[in-house]
């Protein structure tokens, strides 16, 4: 119901930016809107694909109409799939291994099209795994954090060897406020990600040793779909706008963890309902 109630939202200012779009010319807009998660997309393709990719065609057809000067996109590193080789280059195939990676894929050959086609300036951005405070509540960290912190051991879905490479969101943050000001990039993609790679299993005890290094992690059967490794390589982003990543994923768990923890009245319902 709560996740009904978000989308219809979301579609409801999708609809206000479209028409904004249509009297602003100045505008530059910071494409973020999207229906995320693996598991959803793999239960509901059909919305997923509809949300994210009839979305984004929305945003650029107003975005020419409006003949703006940029639209940067938020993709994902589910778009290279299983690994050829690590760390991921811009360059490595694009073999998605999921719905949802299909359609931040076909959002970036939109982009790519309308570059091509119309001359409309785009920038799309693969984020590794984004986590920080309001993070979706949804995502391991958050999940590792709230049992912690109520006596419940971890659990990993799979044998947490698999491994993730997570962006802090003030380094997201930065990369898009650069790209709003800088052209460096226009027409291409760029991985956003911090270059420090972390198993699942370390992270669940990173956060128990933290908050309750009496509990024993407890393991259930890996999800399908779901990429066994991604590790980002941020060279071309450090070269083109001068990104670099602002914390490693231990400094930045530890700031999440101080941050759920003074938000836990609020945000803590939506982590465990989700």
């Amino acid at each position: 119901m709560l996740l009904d109630r978000a989308l219809s939202h979301l579609r409801e200012v999708v609809r206000v930016l479209v028409c904004l779009l249509q009297f602003r010319r100045d505008y530059r807009p910071v494409h973020q809107a999207a229906q995320a998660g693996v598991r959803e997309s793999v239960d509901n393709p059909r919305k997923v694909t509809d949300i994210n990719v009839s979305g984004t065609v929305n945003l650029l057809e107003a975005s020419k109409k409006a003949d703006v000067d940029r639209v940067i996109l938020a993709s994902s590193s589910s778009v290279y799939g299983k690994p050829h080789s690590l760390p991921y280059e811009e360059a490595h195939p694009t073999e998605p291994v999921s719905p949802y990676g299909v359609t931040k894929l076909t959002q970036e050959h939109m982009a790519r099209v309308y570059t091509e086609l119309h001359g409309l300036s785009t920038v799309c951005l693969r984020y590794f795994t984004v986590y920080g405070p309001r993070m979706r509540p949804n995502m391991a960290i958050s999940n590792f954090v709230s049992r912690c912190l109520n006596g419940e051991p971890p659990v990993i879905y799979g044998d947490g060897q698999q491994t993730r490479d997570f962006t802090y969101v003030a380094d997201v943050v930065d990369a898009n406020r650069t790209l709003l000001e800088s052209d460096a990039a226009d027409g291409d993609v760029l991985n956003i990600g911090s270059s420090d790679n972390i198993s699942i299993q370390e992270l669940a005890e990173t956060v128990r040793d933290q908050l309750a290094p009496e509990l024993e992690i407890e393991y259930e059967s890996a999800r399908e779909a779901d990429a066994e490794h991604t590790h980002a390589s941020v060279e071309k982003a450090g070269e083109l706008i001068g990104y670099e990543p602002s914390r490693t994923i231990a400094e930045g768990v530890g700031e999440f963890i101080e941050w759920y923890q003074a938000n836990r009245k609020w945000y803590e319902p939506l982590v465990r309902s989700s």
